[in-house]
């Protein structure tokens, strides 16, 4: 049953019964729509402010994963650079060093890029700089890898030149001298022995018995192999290359030939005491671009330093030489 509404008359100071027509019932009806809509919307407003949706929910869980996942790659990215510091630090200070090359300069490990235009595109992205600053960091890292491998490339190249090299050079005694005894005359000006006044002596004297061995004291072909007119008696001359000779004069006995490949350490004669001789010893120089240079300072591979010391000292007595 349909409620009535009275009101009260002033004028006829009675309460009387409120008549509704359509216009009113429509009207109410209206404003009860417009207010149901008016509230509806501010709940559904607020909601939305501290409710997230589901899809919305699931989407920013995996932008925080893919945000750590970022991270992450950037710590790893780090550790890496740290190791690829200390590689091209012992590239450059100890490996070309060895090798006699100089070190890279910073321009051609680092290079020069414009990282802003080329990551450009990334800008739109909400996480644009952790993005930029990850690509950035991967694409430097990827040139200095570049460079490193191909500096390894030469020094390998420069590795097989340097081992040729270092087998060549003469680098041991020419005779077994263990208690370091046998040095009698080293290089410098020294008392001829047949004229008796100073005159400078180009190499090594060893004193030692008729038929002891001689050794090749680096790699090299044998030049010379048999007696000469010169004084030196019988002798052996090997080219080692690399702008090395080395001569071995007054020997017993020769025992390789001309153009034979000899090895460090190979027996090519025996001592002996001809030519211009006073005793039975072992003439030994060490000639580089035609001119003589010490001997003594190229017995580093059979040494210790107290030893090659005391093979100075030795070298260094202002003595009769033998030749």
């Amino acid at each position: 049953m349909q409620k009535e509404t009275y009101y009260y008359n002033p004028n006829t100071l009675k309460y009387e019964k409120v008549k509704k027509t359509w216009t009113i019932r429509i009207w109410q009806v209206l404003g009860f729509i417009a207010s149901t809509i008016f509230f509806a919307f501010i709940i559904v407003t607020i909601g939305y402010s501290f409710i997230t949706p589901p899809s919305q929910a699931s989407f920013e869980e995996s932008l925080r994963e893919v945000e750590n996942d970022y991270l992450v790659m950037n710590k790893r990215i780090d550790v890496l650079t740290e190791v690829i510091n200390d590689i091209e630090d012992r590239d450059d200070n100890i490996y070309r060093v060895i090798f006699e090359a100089n070190p890279l300069p910073s321009q051609i490990r680092h290079g020069k890029d414009n990282f802003q235009q080329k990551f450009k595109q990334l800008s739109k992205f909400s996480k644009s700089d952790l993005i930029k600053n990850t690509a950035q960091k991967v694409k430097t890292l990827e040139r200095r890898m570049y460079v490193q491998s191909k500096s390894y490339d030469q020094l390998e190249a420069l590795f097989k030149t340097k081992s040729k090299y270092l087998e060549s050079v003469p680098a041991i005694q020419p005779v077994s001298n263990l208690k370091l005894n046998r040095i009698a005359s080293g290089f410098g000006t020294r008392i001829d022995p047949i004229y008796k006044t100073p005159k400078v002596h180009a190499g090594l004297d060893f004193s030692a018995p008729i038929g002891t061995e001689i050794y090749a004291t680096g790699n090299g072909v044998v030049e010379i192999a048999g007696s000469s007119p010169d004084g030196y008696g019988i002798k052996v001359v090997i080219k080692h290359g690399y702008d090395y000779q080395t001569l071995y004069a007054h020997c017993s006995k020769v025992l390789v030939r001309k153009g034979q490949k000899v090895k460090r350490g190979q027996k090519i004669a025996l001592v002996g005491s001809t030519g211009k001789s006073t005793g039975p010893h072992l003439h030994y120089e060490v000639i580089k671009k035609g001119i003589k240079i010490d001997p003594v300072n190229f017995f580093f591979n059979d040494l210790t330093a107290d030893e090659y010391n005391q093979v100075v000292i030795m070298a260094e007595q202002n003595n009769q030489a033998f030749d």
